[in-house]
């Protein structure tokens, strides 16, 4: 990693602003060939409201230490922070309560409920949350990335960009603390996939989120204010774009 960047990874925010910390973080999964190490010793902070692209070898640990960060992987060792608070240790049910508050993920193949049409896939966590107005703010959000006439449209009878921008509508609908997108691009065109970024970095700067996002194109990772390159399951790299 490029010690000159350790000044501060949390742009000067301050540990209170920190959206983000890993430290010591292992991964070891069994396998009929034995154990094999993921992640290998992860200590990182990411500020909040920062731009993070995240990139490297397919088998690096990307998705892996997107993983840990959502909570949806426990680690083998170390500690996990997110928003201040240790989710390292905490039960399935409160980790999806947590998550459901500040963590919205968007992965490459979309995973919309294809029964649900656009409107009532974006309002669902809203509704698991219990929030009243959760259509309402549904439709603002299918507003803001340009489906205001697709609300009432299945994902099957959606293009793949306008299911990725459903994808978008709902992890950003809670006003997550922080974004986890892997790949969102990945399977879209070049043109539609630059269409998805743009509503996906506008997202981010109108709500302030802090952005993890996962991606083999070096043009997206660019657009992200902080690179980091993973290998063989640690942060090989760590830099800040000009």
């Amino acid at each position: 990693m490029d010690n000159s960047l350790a000044k501060d990874q949390t742009n000067g925010s301050g540990a209170n602003n920190t959206a983000v910390s890993l430290g010591g973080v292992h991964l070891r999964l069994n396998s009929d060939a034995g154990e094999v190490n993921i992640l290998r010793g992860i200590d990182l902070k990411i500020g909040a409201g920062e731009t993070v692209g995240l990139v490297g070898p397919s088998g690096s640990g990307k998705t892996s230490m997107l993983m840990i960060v959502a909570g949806l992987e426990k680690p083998s060792d170390g500690n996990v922070e997110i928003a201040g608070t240790d989710i390292t240790h905490m039960s399935e049910d409160a980790l999806a309560l947590f998550r459901r508050k500040h963590t919205g993920i968007v992965f490459q193949n979309f995973h919309l409920v294809p029964t649900m049409n656009a409107l009532e896939n974006v309002a669902l966590p809203l509704e698991f949350a219990g929030t009243p107005d959760a259509f309402e703010r549904a439709a603002i959000q299918l507003d803001a990335v340009g489906l205001s006439k697709r609300k009432t449209h299945y994902p099957g009878q959606l293009s793949g960009g306008e299911q990725q921008r459903v994808a978008l509508a709902r992890a950003f609908v809670t006003e997550p603390t922080i974004l986890l997108a892997d790949e969102p691009t990945g399977n879209l065109d070049g043109k539609t996939g630059e269409q998805v970024m743009e509503i996906l970095f506008d997202l981010h700067s109108r709500l302030g989120t802090t952005l993890l996002l996962i991606t083999h194109a070096p043009q997206l990772a660019d657009r992200c204010a902080r690179i980091l390159t993973m290998a063989d399951g640690l942060v090989v790299d760590d830099k800040y774009n000009k």
